[in-house]
């Protein structure tokens, strides 16, 4: 009987409450002069009257970008919302990933009802990834670039530049009779090439799931049919990868590289690997610099024979003294 009036008091007292800050809030955007519009001019930072010209407030805090669009194009360009864009993905990691582990964001394991909602999400969520028989080819073939460029070490930039070489094998419609394995395996080989950081056809074929004779034909056919510049393999650009192998010096680095400039002086390069030549060079060099190493230790970490490695090695001291009597 007691609590009937004062609950209903206190029902009265909440509408007024209400009325009262729907008046300050209509207080707050009209003119405290002229009650007129009040609108925020963002470029100054102000929020001034439309009727009378009244600065109501100035240096607003401004939320917006630091910088500046003069169209839609460059706003787009310049925008930073969202993860970055990476060609490394076959829709370009704009759609969304569920988590293979059944478990919550704090680390809890699922119960099995919900297990089964997530494992049905995955299944749909992959369906919609790849609507169409294209998106899958490249989906399964960026996955094959990946995994390759992981095994041979591989900077990001390489595998965005093979991602890139095998978008437009596909566009052009370069894959009817070829592998997907095989028009992978050639991108990255193509990519690794152009960046400066070459692996060898053997190197390449040890992570492929094809042959080294299909790898070479299919690479002269993509860069012929895509018109890509990819220039001669340079032998000094195997040297640091070989020296670190060895654990070499950089004296013996230097003077790796110092023999291949003598024996490019010469024409002793041409025709031959440059994988060999620069195996050779490395082996020369750390006996020149009383750097302890072998052959087989050469080889091993080149993947070149013994043979081609003292053949190269004979050619490349007799390129240097001829120099040095010149």
């Amino acid at each position: 009987m007691t609590n009937a009036p004062s609950n209903t008091r206190v029902r009265r007292s909440e509408p007024e409450t209400n009325e009262q800050e729907t008046e300050s809030e209509e207080q707050d955007l009209a003119c405290p002069e002229c009650a007129g519009n009040l609108v925020v001019d963002d470029e100054h930072g102000e929020t001034v009257c439309e009727d009378c010209g009244l600065v109501v407030e100035e240096d607003s805090v401004d939320r917006g970008p630091e910088w500046r669009a003069f169209d839609a194009a460059e706003k787009n360009e310049k925008s930073r919302v969202g993860a970055p864009t990476t060609n490394t993905m076959h829709d370009k990691g704009l759609s969304t990933n569920i988590d293979w582990r059944n478990k919550d964001a704090y680390g809890n394991s699922l119960g099995s009802r919900q297990r089964e909602k997530m494992q049905r999400l995955r299944k749909w969520n992959e369906r919609f990834r790849t609507r169409d028989s294209k998106e899958r080819n490249l989906k399964q073939a960026l996955g094959e670039i990946d995994r390759m460029a992981s095994a041979l070490g591989l900077p990001t930039n390489v595998r965005e530049t093979a991602s890139v070489i095998y978008r437009r094998a596909l566009d052009e419609d370069l894959l009817p009779g070829r592998s997907i394995e095989g028009v992978s395996t050639a991108c990255v080989y193509a990519a690794a090439r152009q960046a400066g950081v070459p692996r060898s056809l053997d190197e390449i074929a040890d992570v492929s799931r094809v042959e080294k004779n299909e790898i070479a034909r299919t690479y002269r056919y993509v860069v012929r049919e895509l018109g890509l510049e990819v220039q001669p393999a340079d032998p000094e650009s195997y040297v640091p990868r070989f020296a670190s192998g060895l654990e070499l010096s950089d004296e013996a680095e230097h003077r790796a590289r110092s023999l291949l400039q003598n024996a490019k002086e010469k024409g002793v390069h041409s025709g031959k690997s440059p994988v060999g030549l620069a195996a050779a060079a490395v082996y020369a060099a750390a006996l020149l610099t009383n750097e302890k190493t072998t052959q087989a230790a050469v080889s091993d970490v080149a993947d070149i024979s013994e043979v081609t490695i003292r053949n190269r090695y004979h050619e490349l001291l007799e390129a240097e003294e001829t120099i040095g009597m010149a």
